[in-house]
């Protein structure tokens, strides 16, 4: 067997399970006067107009497929997403990613407007996916555009996980943490795209509509944490010491009783299919976890370990096997190289497999972007150590550098889907035997 080629034949079949286009269909239907949403069910006949908004990597492709359900039904709306688009009756914004700036500000003012218009007999759907966070945003006075950009590269750099960078970022914005969805009586409904572990609903965007249970005091130990609080900016420590001492309002702790959040799509959704493939191409298959986290190098040793265990302990002529693991780590980053969690996590691999025949790990983001690369991941195997080794290659100093991606590049190794349009963290494919 193939194994490259498998590999890559099994990452694909999982991407196409979660574009967003398919997620809605399948969530998403008219049953005469009621909207169905899952098992609920809301009517379709009631005073007001029906509005449709959104933010994230998938809130395009999403909206696409609920023009085509809803059709005219649909009076307007607004989702802001990282590229230019154009869709029918539904306005597309666009906002910056990793980092907000202006154009984050500009949208999230748009879709702050377009929630106070709404009337109380109104009902919306907002889709919800990755990047949203950065995407939207709107600092709480008086802070500025700046201090946030500044808060979120230091969060970056430092390796924060998800959940603390987005409680960070929640209580310096006027429109995360459930705030948003303050500003409205208006009856709606929220399909997320979860790309958070566990697929938590106070993470997963930084939750807009939702609510936050996090504090300031979360916060400033959140930074101590990571020795950043001395070096964040003097207004973003000004405003969480009033709010550790309640001299301003903190998130809403409680959800808005009128809005439903439903999780449509998520990075064990991708998972399923993932086996699924890999189980009709004759391998024996195992859903590792969902949840795979920490810094991508200790990741990578431990992926390799087990592979290496199992590799020993075949017998001749089994059939290949498929590990399945899901989830986000996280890079400490202390070079100025170019690559990002999955690269780093592949060529740190790479130093454990070595020469070894018979183990392939695949890893990549279903975003297809990963870090400040054009890839969206990595394959790396024994024929790659050898290509590497052949064009003098270290794996010590590119590693150094936080430099993965050209390393992998030069040696043949990265895996280019360009935006996917879609986002459910990131996946990893061990294979062992062939």
């Amino acid at each position: 067997m193939n194994l490259r080629k498998a590999a890559y034949e099994i990452f694909s079949e999982a991407l196409k399970a979660v574009l967003p286009e398919t997620l809605v269909r399948d969530t998403l239907k008219i049953d005469g006067e009621e909207l169905l949403v899952a098992d609920c069910r809301y009517p379709l006949t009631y005073g007001g107009k029906l509005f449709v908004f959104g933010s994230g990597k998938a809130s395009v492709g999403a909206a696409k497929a609920v023009t085509e359900i809803l059709g005219d039904r649909i009076a307007g709306g607004l989702v802001v997403s990282n590229d230019e688009a154009e869709l029918i009756r539904i306005d597309v914004a666009v906002g910056s990613h990793p980092i907000p700036d202006v154009r984050s500000v500009h949208a999230a003012e748009r879709l702050m407007e377009g929630f106070a218009g709404l009337s109380e007999e109104d009902f919306f759907i907002y889709l919800l996916s990755g990047g949203s966070s950065s995407l939207i945003e709107k600092p709480i006075p008086p802070l500025s555009l700046g201090d946030l950009q500044e808060t979120s590269r230091l969060l970056l750099q430092a390796g924060a996980p998800i959940d603390e960078m987005n409680a960070v970022r929640k209580h310096l914005s006027r429109i995360k943490g459930g705030r948003l969805g303050r500003m409205t009586k208006a009856r709606g409904v929220v399909l997320v795209i979860s790309d958070v572990i566990g697929d938590d609903l106070e993470t997963i965007g930084s939750a807009p509509l939702y609510r936050d249970r996090s504090s300031y005091s979360d916060v400033s130990d959140i930074l101590s944490r990571y020795a950043l609080w001395e070096r964040m900016p003097e207004a973003v420590r000004a405003l969480v010491e009033k709010g550790r001492a309640w001299e301003i309002e903190d998130t809403p702790k409680t959800a808005n009783p009128n809005i439903d959040h439903f999780v449509v799509g998520s990075n064990r959704k991708a998972l399923r299919k993932a086996k699924e493939k890999a189980e009709s191409l004759g391998m024996k298959t195992h859903i590792v976890t969902s949840r795979m986290k920490g810094e991508a190098r200790e990741v990578a040793k431990s992926i390799v370990s087990i592979g290496r265990e199992i590799l020993v302990n075949r017998s001749p002529g089994q059939s290949p096997l498929c590990l399945l693991f899901g989830g986000e780590t996280t890079v400490t980053v202390r070079g100025k190289g170019k690559g990002g969690r999955n690269q780093e996590l592949c060529l740190a691999a790479l130093r454990e497999i070595r020469d070894s025949r018979g183990l392939l790990l695949l890893s990549a983001g279903t975003d297809g972007i990963d870090g400040n690369s054009e890839a969206a991941g990595a394959l790396v195997d024994a024929a790659l150590w050898k290509r590497a080794r052949e064009l003098n290659l270290s794996v010590e100093d590119f590693l150094e550098r936080n430099d993965s991606s050209p390393f992998l590049e030069q040696a043949g190794g990265r895996i280019v889907t360009g935006p996917t349009g879609t986002n459910v963290m990131d996946m990893a494919i061990l294979l062992i035997g062939g």
